[in-house]
Order: structure tokens, then C-alpha cells, then sequence
């Protein structure tokens, strides 16, 4: 499964919290953006459940505000 996560980190932190997620092995790519979200991360895992597990690995993020998961149907 494909997913698209929207991440809102603390100011200042959008470096060391991009760091981090991309050393998660299920997140493809990553990068810092504008707007209402600070990280866009595109991601895959088999299941759904493993994108659920994925998702509170990014919350778990010290730096990581709120994050939004898109999941490809």
C-alpha cells in the first residue's frame, strides 16, 4: 500500500525531523515544503496495519506536531 504523509513539525525543527523520517525504511522519499505542512513524506508497507504502525513511528517523532496519512486505494 502507497501513502502520502503531511507533517507539522515545531518551528525550527523541519531539519532534524526530515532527518528522521527518512531513515524510517518504509518511507520512500521526503522532502520539506511549504504551506500548512512542513514534511511531505511518500511511503509504502504491505498492510494497512503496517501503515498504521508506520504512522506512530512519525508521531513518535520528538519534533513531529500532527501529521495526516493519505492512503492509495
Amino acid at each position: 500500500m502507497n501513502s502520502c504523509i503531511l507533517i507539522r513539525v515545531l518551528a525550527g525543527k523541519g531539519s532534524p525531523a526530515l532527518e528522521a523520517v527518512k531513515k524510517l525504511p518504509e518511507v520512500k522519499s521526503a522532502h520539506l515544503v511549504l504551506g500548512r505542512y512542513d514534511i511531505v513524506a511518500l511511503a509504502e508497507a504491505p498492510t494497512y496495519e503496517g501503515l498504521s504502525t508506520l504512522a506512530t513511528k512519525v508521531n513518535a517523532i520528538p519534533d513531529t506536531k500532527s501529521t495526516e496519512t493519505l492512503i492509495e486505494a
